[in-house]
């Protein structure tokens, strides 16, 4: 038997959320209790009557990168697409993800085109990575153009957010700039919106430290793995790709307090899961006596069925494409059988799916 197959489920199309609502917070959020297998209603406003004064609320505060480059090959004008990956910070070459018919020659020019449609600048091509990415180096498009060697601020200038498929084909519009970034979103690097902290609005936020919840965060850069469906049929044949995270001792002091003092910890999305449960398993292999310390690094952490939860006691979630590693990860949380109970409800309760979706808190 495949085993993937337990972590598939059928969603109509309808159900897949094609735009957030006009107030983040007013979006539902399903309770899902881990013990007792009971399932609530509720909506996201509402979350501070479900938390408890001593709780910690972990954030990851990483922003999202206008990573979508589109554009035309200047020898053929032949229409191109790619993904920022990475930058070396030395070199300045740009890892780019592309499926362009033909092949790319090296010193072959991309132009890259801004969000209006005007050419912006160039992408000199180098060669390609082992695993198929494209290496290129950022050039303007003339000698009288200013040009800037901060990837980032290129990405501002030129890149489209990187919205995924099944919203509206990926293609962005001018609202997704903010949209599609949290109101705490700090730390420049990720590729994809860590999309269960949409929800939150400062309003929201006061509210929840005014009930005396404390508000921490850390960063996971989001990656192009994290997303994508699980390929393979077996959970032991999966391979991360990894991501950096970070988690400082500020948080990690918060923390250790929160736990001591009888309160919960509670992840906002599964990338803050992967950094909190990452420099645990680090933290444990050190004669450190605290069960968290600071740490910093990249992370390939596949959190599946079996993987013993050592810093979060409770999670709130967006729900998650089939076969997905993310699926994988809140069935090691709830219990798989529950998970998939709430889903087929979720979808009797026609909640919305996905990035701009509806929410869950597994507590």
């Amino acid at each position: 038997m495949n085993e993937m197959d337990q972590f598939d489920f059928d969603l109509p199309k309808d159900r897949i959320a094609q735009h957030p609502l006009p107030t983040r917070s007013d979006s539902r959020l399903m309770l899902v209790n881990r013990s007792t297998g009971e399932i609530e209603h509720s909506h996201v406003r509402d979350l501070p009557q479900w938390l408890r004064a001593g709780d910690s609320l972990v954030l990851n505060n990483s922003r999202v990168v206008p990573a979508k480059l589109v554009g035309f090959r200047s020898q053929t004008r032949g229409r191109w697409q790619g993904l920022f990956v990475r930058a070396d910070s030395e070199s300045g070459v740009w890892e780019v993800l592309t499926k362009t018919r033909g092949t790319l020659k090296p010193d072959e020019m991309i132009v890259v085109q801004d969000r209006s449609g005007r050419d912006g600048m160039c992408l000199r091509c180098i060669a390609r990575t082992d695993d198929g990415h494209l290496l290129v180096k950022p050039e303007p498009l003339d000698n009288h153009s200013a040009f800037s060697n901060d990837s980032f601020q290129l990405l501002d200038q030129f890149g489209r957010i990187p919205l995924p498929p099944y919203i509206r084909d990926g293609q962005m519009v001018d609202a997704d700039l903010t949209d599609y970034q949290t109101v705490y979103a700090k730390t420049t690097g990720s590729i994809a919106a860590p999309t269960a902290g949409l929800h939150f609005t400062e309003p929201l936020l006061r509210a929840i430290t005014s009930r005396g919840v404390t508000i921490n965060s850390v960063t996971l850069h989001v990656g192009i793995g994290t997303f994508r469906p699980i390929s393979v049929e077996r959970l032991d044949d999966h391979r991360m790709h990894s991501e950096w995270g970070s988690i400082d001792s500020t948080t990690c002091d918060s923390l250790l307090q929160c736990r001591k003092s009888g309160g919960r910890v509670i992840a906002v999305g599964t990338t803050t899961v992967r950094v909190l449960e990452s420099a645990a398993r680090e933290t444990a292999k050190t004669a450190n006596a605290n069960w968290l310390s600071p740490w910093t690094g990249e992370t390939d952490l596949f959190i599946r069925p079996g993987h013993p939860f050592a810093a979060i006691d409770a999670l709130m979630t967006n729900f998650h494409l089939p076969r997905s590693s993310l699926l994988v990860l809140v069935s090691a949380l709830a219990g798989r059988e529950l998970i998939m109970k709430a889903y087929a409800e979720a979808i009797r309760e026609q909640y919305r799916f996905f990035s701009y979706g509806d929410a869950m808190l597994i507590y």
